[in-house]
């Protein structure tokens, strides 16, 4: 039975804590793995605190075997001396007394990612065992804590958090355990996650954290952390340091080609607000005080759409925002529709209005404030509630991208022009998409006369069942109208070798015949206004030849399906055909008619040539080889890739859309220093038989 007995003392510890165990969603978010990263997090934050404030720039972190982790600094330590008010020692404070500590109504801290002061104190609360180790003055103190309660755990059989616990009674002991040299100061928590409170399934995400050190060390420069997980056998072992700040990051997270460089766009402002402090006598009043606001932004653009803004709050992320990032985006608006209708004669813009995914399509963004006590909405702080953030962020970066945009400099001007003539193309893509959106859909045999003429349309009103076949080639198209089934599967031929869109803009993308077509006949749009429900074909299937060429080909086209239709192949509606390499002609003896075998690789044929001379069957020579689909008959074509019945086709997945896109930028992208590394350290990887000469 659990003890019930509680003196004095342990009301007055608990009196706040027992409320954070009974509502650990008020505090951390909930109790999955998403809060146990949470509340670890509150821990690093801690640490990462003091080097902002100028004090240690190395931050441990090591997740142990038995499911605990621990927290290393080298600043200045918790303080270890008596606070007046409570008559505890600095660290017993920080550790079981809400909305208290160095962040909370002091000066420790100009700007911190602390808020309410309970980062410790509930991380406390929820973990079965808590240690804390403190260098300071010359000696090592140590404090230990059972669900939040102070006491001493009898660690005689060796440390674990189901040790024999006894809480103290009338006063608690920050204990000395040893000396240190003089200087040496630092902090070392442990703790041990309460399974009474955390799922069963919760547990650390490497990756998760990995992330969050990398994102920190861009954000303080200098500042090395170094992570260690030893929960495996197989330790890993990562160290995160960077010189640079929010440009190296956002450099870090683009992954298109760039259209302009790195521009880093900062300042600072002061605002007042009225707060509630505690006066001498220990009541609540509200002043009004000054807070400076410190704006620190990095812009860039490349040549994709795609959109990446990552916001902090003294390098306390906030993925949903707040009124930083709203400041941003007003002056990115404001600012860019400004020089828009500066040039609107020579951008050839017309009546038209920018709107805010025009400018940010492919904008990678690093947006960074520093202030005293900022105000989030919850513990999480996912959103930065600061009401005056937003006019000083929209006013800092409007100033300092004006004068970007304006600047005299030929590489400024340079990379302005191109920016402008982007975003003016975007909006016209938009406005074009949504045209085309609206007027798009499946067309009845009285409507086709709007689509592409080459298009040779199925029957069928049923998307689900319908097929779209892109063919290589006129000749293959030719085979392929004998072969298909006009009820459901429609073609549409391309000629030769379509624009590579890694490389091209959207307007010379919009503007090649092939592309166009196929974006119109799929009847979706592109890009960010793509629409799947409005696709037009259950399936769109690639049918290149099978040789080198042909690969090249299906390369090229499934580039533009991953740029601007990825939602069609997330979906898993994309397909590539499997047109066969070779037919061999069995011969049957006596009057019995011969039989065919296709085979689909060099490697299969070998194999079934070697089964037929195992068995003594004959075959005719020389052995067909398809160099195209054209060679094909009709039959042949819809018995091999073409007859639902009988067909191969390859689905086309998008299982990590990141490593996809490397990929797609290594073999199609500008850059051709990595496509060159990555040819010549597979060339010993390369069959020269291959090679259809």
């Amino acid at each position: 039975m659990p003890n019930t007995d509680y003196s004095a003392r342990h009301l007055s510890v608990l009196e706040g804590l027992e409320a954070v165990r009974k509502r650990p969603g008020m505090y951390i978010g909930s109790t999955d793995s998403r809060g146990l990263m949470h509340c670890l997090w509150e821990i690093i934050d801690n640490s990462v605190d003091e080097a902002l404030a100028g004090h240690g720039s190395d931050i441990e972190i090591i997740l142990h075997e038995d499911s605990s982790v621990e927290v290393r600094d080298k600043a200045r330590g918790i303080p270890v001396d008596i606070e007046p008010k409570t008559g505890l020692s600095g660290v017993e404070v920080v550790f079981t007394k809400l909305h208290a500590g160095g962040k909370f109504g002091s000066g420790s801290y100009s700007a911190s990612g602390g808020l309410h002061g309970v980062g410790a104190s509930v991380v406390n609360a929820l973990s079965e065992r808590l240690d804390v180790e403190v260098d300071r003055d010359g000696k090592t103190y140590k404090m230990s804590f059972h669900r939040g309660e102070p006491g001493v755990f009898d660690d005689k059989a060796g440390v674990s958090a189901s040790n024999p616990f006894k809480p103290f009674e009338e006063a608690s002991e920050l204990q000395v355990i040893g000396k240190v040299a003089k200087g040496v100061n630092g902090t070392r928590v442990r703790y041990w996650a309460d399974k009474q409170i955390f799922i069963k399934e919760a547990s650390f995400a490497t990756d998760e954290l990995l992330a969050r050190a990398r994102q920190t060390a861009f954000l303080v420069p200098g500042l090395k952390l170094d992570v260690r997980d030893n929960r495996e056998a197989d330790s890993q072992h990562h160290v995160f340091k960077f010189d640079g700040g929010v440009t190296e990051y956002a450099n870090f997270l683009a992954k298109d080609a760039a259209l302009t460089a790195t521009w880093r766009l900062g300042g600072s402002a002061t605002f007042t607000e009225t707060v509630p402090v505690l006066n001498e006598a220990g009541n609540m009043e509200s002043r009004e005080v000054e807070r400076s606001c410190e704006v620190d932004v990095a812009v860039r653009w490349g040549t994709g759409y795609d959109t990446e803004i990552r916001s902090y709050v003294n390098i306390i992320a906030t993925p949903k925002g707040g009124t930083h990032v709203a400041g941003f985006e007003q002056a990115l608006l404001k600012v860019i529709r400004s020089q828009v209708d500066a040039n609107a004669r020579k951008l050839k813009v017309g009546n038209d209005k920018l709107e805010k995914e025009d400018i940010t399509a492919g904008l990678t963004a690093v947006v960074t404030v520093r202030l005293a006590e900022p105000q989030f909405e919850g513990q999480t702080k996912e959103i930065l509630g600061t009401p005056a953030v937003k006019n000083i962020v929209s006013n800092i970066v409007a100033k300092a991208l004006t004068e970007r945009l304006e600047s005299s400099k030929r590489d400024d001007k340079a990379q302005s022009a191109l920016l402008l003539e982007k975003v003016v193309s975007e909006m016209k893509s938009r406005i074009s998409a949504r045209t085309h959106k609206e007027t798009q859909r499946r067309k009845n045999a009285l409507e086709t006369s709007s689509l592409p003429t080459k298009l040779v349309d199925c029957r069928t009103q049923e998307t689900e069942v319908s097929e779209l076949f892109i063919v290589e080639g006129d000749s293959a198209l030719g085979t392929a109208k004998l072969a298909r089934d006009s009820e459901y599967q429609a073609l549409l031929p391309i000629r030769g070798k379509i624009l590579n869109v890694q490389k091209a803009s959207i307007s010379d993308m919009l503007s090649n015949s092939e592309c166009a077509s196929i974006i119109q006949v799929i009847g979706s749009g592109s890009g960010r206004s793509f629409d799947l429900e409005s696709a037009r074909y259950g399936k769109v299937i690639l049918m290149s030849d099978a040789d080198v060429d042909g690969a090249h080909i299906r390369t090229l086209l499934l580039t533009l399906f991953f740029r601007y239709m990825r939602p069609l192949v997330e979906a898993g509606r994309v397909y590539a055909a499997v047109p066969p390499l070779h037919r061999v002609n069995l011969i049957n003896a006596g009057s019995k008619p011969n039989d065919f075998v296709y085979t689909y690789s060099q490697a299969e044929l070998e194999n079934l040539l070697a089964k037929l001379k195992a068995s003594g069957k004959r075959y005719q020579e020389p052995i067909q080889r398809y160099k195209g689909l054209g060679e094909m008959d009709a039959d042949q074509l819809a018995e091999t890739t073409m007859d639902r019945s009988r067909r191969t086709l390859r689905r086309v997945r998008v299982e990590d859309a990141e490593a996809a896109e490397h990929m797609f930028e290594l073999l199609m992208g500008n850059d051709v220093a990595p496509r060159r590394d990555f040819i010549i350290e597979s060339a010993d990887d390369f069959d020269i038989e291959r090679v259809d000469a």
